[in-house]
């Protein structure tokens, strides 16, 4: 072989690498560790097909975009070390709903998998992997023939090899096609196949190796993929895993289904011929469709990253993986909340006059489209049920629902009419609904309008809140003061600063969304407040609970006489007011009150509303404030988006209607005059009103003895 005599300089390097692993032919397998468990070593060894490690000639191995950036020093190469978790947030009903962590992973003991996940592995990745000591002589010699001869070159990487690279990228950098990179890998597979039996080295690499997607390990892949357990996995699943240590991006079986089904099927043959499964089972195994779930965590994004930052708040390193995370969600309502704001936002995409880039069709790079969000809460423990930060998490991850400030326009007026009940001003009190001029400290005048530019007169105070009339709670806030307003606001829980100005009795001072829903709760409860709540516990990776909630006992921000009248004053917000959309899609049998918001120019429509054991709130918007379009509304836009959420929450769920409290007084009075009703007024202009203890009017109390002092009935 005259070419062996003046070897050109490609030759020489195959024919260094070559001298060099057969140097390592005569070294031991055994371990100190012992030999490990999976085939005996006299197991015949089945030759593989060309291409790859073993498999169809797939693109090479040129690493994944999931890998993670190499680290700080892992130590020696030929060490297994224990990789990064994930930390694992569950539900309420003990449901994975997401992970935090640099790199999503959940590591397995290799005995509680099927037989077939990790024999699935070994058959397309290192078929001799039992019989080899972490370099396989065969496979090097076999791949550098194919170079010599000029064919595609089969992989020689065993499972030690990849492991090594892969857990040690510090020391070993697969991207490095060097000879000296890949003798120093081979080096370290020796090494650790002299310290590590074959089942703890398979295991680390089942559970080291990037899936894709940022998903690590065999059981992260699992969940992910097919929406269940690395122990739950079938064969046909197992196969599919398999295939992708070769390329991820190319076999990904939720981009390319056709490409990693293909894949698959090879490896489920590869099994049958090296005797790891049965023919029938390969036969059964190919023959099932190629099924794949959504990412597990689509849904509560913006849930996940709240509970990230509550328990790194209390102290709790849940970004370094490895905890449970046991949270408040409601899976079923924040499925309910997610559907109610894409369809209620794509409802409004879709009007006519509509004139705003959508969610369908906006520019990729930024979200300029509509967004929205919603927060659902237990108004008694302020666990929080459902949360929604945005329309599309990929797009903007940034928790409207948590961070943004944004004017609540008339949904802050509650807290104005709260006051104003506080201060012994009757629902039934008159308050004219008239052009105001209010002199400013810098010389201007505030001049308060509302949405339609008319004046309607008088009205009772409980109609200005049902019709949302802003002259009236200016005047509300003004004769109450508007120092009151602010500190009521302040003691239900809204920590943002609240402008000493007649405009912030209609809204204008900004507000965290999620604190003014959890304000509203005080309504819920008859006066008590309790925060916002994500998280019930957290356990470490042994089980243990290193961090409980010890709720505070709710605090009080609310007498329940004011609370309960206020309370029914929204309830005609609901029933005849600007709320009216809510009814069509909630049950009458169910209680329910709230409120709208529109701020100027429609720029943000709100509606936060409650049932007897839900507080929720909707926001729509942009992030740019800028007008929605002409004629739109917190109750046509908002309302209708909570309204399907609270029927969602209570469907099927029966309740009694709210009871007042024994020391509230009332009367049937007329809903158009706020006086006694009477034998003249109709059945649809009277109602109950109620009255804080002493101040019922005189003109409306009953006196039994005034029948008497009358003289008997029919004396003249």
């Amino acid at each position: 072989m005259s070419f062996l005599r003046r070897p050109h300089g490609r030759l020489r390097s195959m024919l260094r690498a070559a001298l060099a692993v057969a140097s390592l032919a005569a070294a031991p397998v055994a371990s100190v560790a012992g030999q490990g468990t999976g085939p005996p070593a006299t197991q015949p060894a089945v030759p593989a097909p060309t291409g790859g490690s073993t498999g169809d000639p797939g693109p090479s191995r040129t690493g994944d975009p999931s890998s993670p950036s190499v680290p700080p020093s892992t130590g020696a190469p030929w060490r297994i070390v224990d990789p990064p978790q994930s930390t694992l947030v569950y539900a309420n009903d003990g449901s994975l709903i997401g992970e935090i962590g640099r790199e999503l992973r959940t590591s397995v003991p290799i005995a509680s998998l099927p037989t077939y996940v990790p024999a699935a592995f070994v058959a397309v990745e290192d078929h001799r992997f039992y019989q080899h000591n972490g370099v396989d002589v065969v496979g090097v010699l076999g791949a550098i023939k194919d170079r010599v001869i000029g064919r595609r070159a089969r992989g020689a990487s065993t499972i030690t090899q990849q492991l090594v690279g892969n857990m040690h990228p510090d020391v070993v950098d697969r991207r490095d096609m060097s000879l000296d990179r890949k003798l120093r890998e081979q080096n370290a597979a020796r090494e650790m196949e002299r310290h590590y039996s074959k089942a703890q080295i398979l295991e680390a690499y089942l559970n080291q190796i990037p899936f894709g997607h940022g998903w690590f390990g065999v059981d992260a892949a699992a969940r992910h993929y097919f929406g269940k357990s690395a122990g739950e996995l079938s064969l046909a699943e197992a196969a599919t895993l398999a295939a992708l240590p070769r390329s991820a991006p190319y076999y990904d079986p939720i981009r390319h289904p056709d490409r990693a089904r293909k894949r698959r099927d090879l490896v489920v043959r590869l099994m049958a011929d090296q005797e790891l499964i049965t023919p029938d089972a390969a036969a059964e195994a190919r023959r099932q469709p190629l099924v794949t779930v959504a990412p597990s965590t689509a849904t509560a994004s913006y849930f996940v990253d709240a509970v990230r930052s509550a328990a790194t708040r209390e102290g709790v390193p849940v970004d370094a993986g490895g905890y449970r995370v046991y949270a408040t969600l409601d899976p079923s309502l924040q499925e309910a909340a997610v559907t109610a704001l894409a369809e209620g936002a794509a409802a409004v995409e879709s009007r006519p006059g509509y004139a705003h880039p959508t969610l369908a069709s906006h520019a990729k790079g930024g979200p300029d489209y509509l967004q929205g969000l919603v927060v659902a809460m237990d108004p008694m423990t302020g666990n929080v049920r459902a949360l929604v930060g945005g329309r599309n998490y990929a797009d903007s991850p940034f928790d409207r629902a948590l961070y943004a400030l944004r004017q609540p326009g008339s949904a802050f007026k509650p807290v104005v009419y709260a006051a104003a009940i506080a201060d012994s001003i009757p629902a039934n009190a008159i308050v004219s609904d008239t052009a105001l001029a209010i002199p400013l400290d810098n010389g201007s005048l505030y001049r308060p309008d509302d949405a339609d530019g008319q004046f309607l007169g008088p009205m009772t105070v409980r109609e200005a809140l049902a019709r949302s009339r802003n002259t009236v709670a200016v005047q509300l806030a003004m004769r109450v003061g508007i120092d009151s307003v602010i500190d009521l606001g302040h003691r239900l829980g809204l920590t943002t600063p609240i402008a000493p100005y007649p405009s912030s009795a209609i809204g204008a001072s900004g507000v965290r969304p999620i604190e003014m829903v959890a304000a509203y709760g005080a309504f819920a409860t008859l006066g008590t407040v309790a925060p916002p709540q994500f998280v019930v516990r957290i356990e470490d990776r042994g089980g243990h609970t290193v961090w409980t909630a010890h709720p505070a006992m709710p605090a009080t921000a609310l007498d329940s006489n004011v609370a309960f009248i206020v309370r029914d004053m929204m309830r005609d917000v609901i029933e005849r007011g600007t709320a009216t959309a809510v009814r069509r899609s909630l049950p009458i049998q169910i209680p329910a009150a709230g409120k709208t918001g529109t701020t100027n120019d429609n720029t943000d429509v709100w509606f936060i509303g409650f049932t007897p054991d839900l507080v929720a709130g909707v926001w729509l918007g942009f992030d740019q404030p800028q007008m929605i379009m002409p004629g739109v509304a917190g109750g046509s836009l908002a309302a209708p988006i909570w309204a399907k959420l609270a029927a969602a929450a209570d469907r099927g769920r029966e309740f009694a209607d709210w009871v007042p409290p024994v020391t509230l007084e009332s009367a049937d009075l007329d809903r158009a005059t706020g006086t006694a009703a009477d034998s003249t007024t109709p059945p649809e202009r009277r109602y109950t009103e109620y009255f804080l203890p002493g101040t019922l009017p005189p003109a409306l109390r009953f006196e039994p003895r005034s029948v008497f002092e009358k003289g008997p009935v029919g004396a003249y």
